[in-house]
């Protein structure tokens, strides 16, 4: 199903069904097709949201040095959006790198993207008022 001559929209359906029935690894290697074909075709839009849909779908399928990459990308792109440090510090947090994560969590906090379970025991970085 995942060849060039079929179209886009029809493979990157495929490819969300993949997701949204669990089979991430089907999903990240439709979408990282999808991603780099998007890339060399000047005449298609950005890949932002594949990117965030290949990113999501390597996390799920525990590729997470692959996720971590086209996270960092994306945050280098959108450093203001939380939502994308929170995935990042997911990532980084399921490799054990804590320290690593604890900024991209702060930083998703203070965007409004997150909040700090209490359980953490680490003090909220966002005044409650």
């Amino acid at each position: 199903m995942t060849t060039t001559s079929t179209p886009i929209t029809l493979r990157l359906e495929w490819a969300r069904s993949q997701f949204d029935h669990g089979d991430f690894s089907a999903a990240a290697k439709a979408l990282a097709e999808l991603v780099d074909e998007t890339r060399v075709d000047e005449t298609l839009h950005g890949t932002a949201e594949l990117e965030l849909l290949l990113a999501r779908a390597y996390f799920g399928s525990a590729q997470l040095g692959r996720a971590e990459t086209v996270l960092r990308r994306l945050v280098e792109d959108a450093p203001d959006d939380g939502y994308l440090h929170l995935l990042l510090g997911r990532t980084l947090q399921r490799q054990a790198r804590h320290g690593d994560a604890r900024r991209h969590l702060a930083l998703a906090e203070v965007l409004g993207d997150y909040q700090r379970p209490a359980a953490y025991g680490e003090p909220s970085t966002v005044p409650t008022s």
